[in-house]
């Protein structure tokens, strides 16, 4: 009897453990070179709960729409025009070059943003001329044009969709997207970013370049965002895209949307060591960050390097981890934004 009582109380601690665990959002970077956190490494995988997945900027750690790490992709989101978000370049194969120095091919004229959109019938998330752009991109390689998203009930786009479609948003609006067969919709929300967004010549088409390049200009597609994301778990994500430290990190973030986990854009650029971790320490205050857009070989062997801008920024981060975006690596964060798993 005792066994039998024992046996039942495993199983029972087993079946909870699993229904916690299917409540977790998974995140999952996809860079150069897996395991590590490499300069070219941009793209991450958020999956909801019920099974939503939203890649957010693919830039230039992807192979392109035939990256096998991929899988089913239900929206893309852009936080700006730069060729490293919305990828004029691609990997030559994966691993290939070192994580310093990565071999890559050009993606142009469609953009590795604008080949997955299309091969996997994604919906695009991103503020108004940035969407048309990709739009274009993916009407160009689809061979028919690219239409508006549908809504339904609440104006929810449901996946998965036979296509792809376009559901341009403007700073501080909202778009939802829910699987076909879950009660709840995944938010995604567009938020204030301190960048330009300049899209590479090599995007554009012959006339564009024949006027812009002597000059050596290009056309800005937009303002740059961030977004935010509410999960159907209840965690709030912040993504903070290429950005100086702006106040909105604290009034809009922080107090407005309480974001639990943040993914920090850490290009030199734009923020220093210091500047990055006041972000975190004063202004968003997050359960957990994921440190992303490093532009050096940040790791070895899946630890951060000492010397590095990296691991300066994290020594003076307090009270919270920080998670180096591991390509390939999934982690796991419940709705208080605490890593589950995979940390």
């Amino acid at each position: 009897m005792k066994h039998v009582l024992a046996s039942a109380i495993c199983l029972a601690i087993l079946a909870a453990a699993s229904a916690a665990g299917a409540e977790n959002v998974k995140v999952t970077p996809l860079g150069s070179h897996a395991g590590e956190l490499c300069t070219r490494d941009r793209a991450t995988i958020f999956e909801d709960p019920t099974g939503v997945r939203i890649l957010y900027d693919p830039g230039q750690s992807v192979t392109g729409a035939d990256d096998p790490r991929l899988g089913k992709i239900d929206v893309v989101i852009l936080t700006h025009a730069h060729g490293d978000h919305i990828g004029d370049l691609k990997l030559k194969a994966l691993e290939a070059g070192t994580c310093a120095t990565p071999e890559v091919v050009s993606a142009a004229p469609n953009s590795t943003t604008g080949e997955i959109v299309a091969a996997k019938n994604a919906a695009i998330v991103m503020v108004g001329p940035l969407a048309n752009f990709i739009a274009k991109k993916a009407a160009t390689i689809k061979g028919k044009q690219t239409g508006p998203c549908a809504v339904v009930g609440n104006g929810d786009i449901v996946g998965p969709l036979s296509a792809p479609c376009v559901a341009f948003v403007q700073t501080g609006g909202t778009r939802t997207f829910k699987a076909s067969a879950a009660a709840k919709a995944v938010e995604i929300i567009l938020v204030p970013a301190m960048h330009e967004s300049t899209v590479p010549v090599a995007l554009l088409g012959e006339e564009s370049r024949k006027h812009l390049e002597p000059d050596g200009m290009s056309l800005t597609l937009g303002s740059s965002n961030g977004y935010v994301i509410r999960f159907t778990n209840g965690l709030v994500a912040y993504l903070s895209g290429d950005t100086g430290l702006h106040a909105e990190m604290q009034t809009v973030e922080r107090d407005f949307y309480h974001a639990k986990l943040m993914e920090l854009n850490f290009g030199a650029s734009a923020l220093s060591p210091e500047g990055a971790a006041h972000a975190v320490n004063a202004l968003v205050q997050p359960a957990s960050v994921i440190v992303n857009h490093v532009n050096e070989a940040a790791t070895s062997g899946g630890k951060v390097k000492p010397g590095t801008r990296t691991a300066a920024f994290r020594a003076l981060v307090k009270r919270r981890p920080v998670y180096p975006a591991l390509s390939g690596k999934t982690m796991e964060f419940d709705r208080n934004g605490k890593c589950a798993a995979g940390c």
